[in-house]
């Protein structure tokens, strides 16, 4: 018995139902209604077939004839859009560096299947078949991603971004014994980088403002710290991220070249239109990361004041036609449900600005072509939704089934 069988065998057994593998040569999503991309009017009681991890075909119903030898699944009154990205994860979190459970060998590797059930709570159940890592051991995540290319683990496409911090700027929030690698000098920022990119991963994330504690200065990393490291990526094809904590640590990433805020500044109340302006026309990026400033301090009205600050500043931006991200910075904070997030994103964006930000935004952005849409010859990462988010922006956390590259990676069978 192989580890593929050995996984399936231990997950049906909680009665979750993951399926890593499907058997037969196509998978057809049968009677759903088809959200092709955001703006594209939608296809009512379609089927979408998917051989070879591509879509094949897609139309109505009457007009398709599925294969024989498919597997089907019944997705009449749901709705089928592409697979979601979540731009802002972190696997920190105890399970993985120092998993418990019942472990199986795969060559080389060990992984458990305590791992392969947090992969799932974590990411696949929510619909997310790309996640770009902002910040975790980069060995450990380049092994969970060879993990998940080699079908060992279902989950998904896992992208990986280095961090670099600027000199004495370890945030309060992270323990103490963990070395982070901090930059005094463009030139040993330029040399992280460089290691970075030799390590093959696809981006780099700059602290360019770290939290020190509520009674100690931000540290904030220079500009030409920020343009070395930014170099370096951009020679590579790679984009490059920024943790920003206030306005300094935004204009110098913004003069610094970034492509990506990793997060909205709500201590600062709003962006400067100087801000916006420039983050417009560089093209930058904004993860909004809302339901986070509900966990970063216990009093319920200052939550709500933080929340409101991160929707307004998203709203700003959206509303000048500024590339919104969908992230959440999970593994990071442990509210897997991505429900929250996106009530508070309904109230700076609508239900297809939000879809886009979970589909084409990011796929764009990324130049991946082969995703973010559904629609024949794309990547077969899909979301079959329990719901119609145009309806509530809530039901994009109702997923009935999670697709990556045709092969079933979450399935809600008996899950309500």
């Amino acid at each position: 018995m192989n580890i593929k069988h050995k996984l399936l065998i231990f997950l049906m057994s909680t009665g979750l139902a993951v399926v890593a593998q499907v058997t037969p040569a196509d998978l057809v999503l049968r009677g759903g209604t088809v959200y092709p991309a955001p703006g594209v009017r939608a296809i009512h009681d379609a089927v979408v077939v998917i051989r070879g991890g591509k879509i094949a075909v897609i139309g109505k119903s009457k007009n398709v004839r599925v294969p024989r030898s498919a597997t089907v699944l019944d997705c009449s009154g749901k709705v089928i859009v592409a697979g979601f990205w979540n731009s802002h994860v972190h696997f920190t979190e105890d399970i993985w560096s120092d998993p418990q459970g019942t472990a199986v060998k795969a060559g080389n590797s060990c992984v458990t299947c305590l791992e392969v059930v947090h992969m799932r709570d974590m990411l696949t159940r929510w619909g997310f078949t790309t996640v770009w890592d902002l910040g975790s051991d980069p060995q450990k995540t380049l092994s969970f991603q060879h993990m998940v290319d080699s079908n060992v683990i279902p989950g998904p496409k896992i992208l990986m971004a280095g961090s670099i911090f600027p000199k004495e700027g370890h945030p309060v929030y992270l323990p103490a014994e963990v070395r982070l690698p901090e930059a005094a000098t463009p030139q040993e920022a330029e040399k992280m980088a460089r290691g970075y990119m030799d390590m093959r991963l696809d981006g780099i994330k700059l602290f360019t403002g770290a939290y020190m504690g509520r009674d100690k200065p931000v540290i904030n990393m220079d500009t030409a710290i920020v343009k070395a490291a930014v170099d370096v990526a951009h020679a590579e094809g790679k984009p490059v991220f920024t943790h920003p904590q206030n306005h300094v640590g935004v204009d110098n990433a913004l003069a610094g070249g970034v492509d990506i805020l990793a997060h909205t500044i709500p201590t600062e109340g709003s962006f400067t239109a100087d801000e916006l302006a420039q983050m417009k026309r560089q093209h930058t990026a904004l993860i909004p990361t809302l339901t986070l400033w509900t966990t970063v301090t216990s009093n319920v009205d200052a939550q709500k004041q933080l929340v409101q600050a991160g929707v307004d500043q998203v709203k700003a931006y959206a509303s000048q036609g500024g590339t919104i991200l969908f992230g959440t910075d999970v593994g990071f904070i442990t509210k897997y449900d991505t429900a929250e997030e996106l009530e508070y994103m309904g109230r700076a964006l609508t239900w297809s600005e939000i879809l886009a930000s979970l589909t084409t935004n990011p796929a764009a952005f990324f130049k991946a072509s082969s995703k973010g849409r559904v629609e024949k010859d794309m990547d077969a990462d899909l979301v079959v939704l329990e719901g119609d988010p145009a309806v509530d922006v809530r039901n994009f956390a109702k997923v009935a089934w999670t697709v990556r590259a045709g092969k079933v990676i979450w399935a809600a069978v008996g899950k309500k």
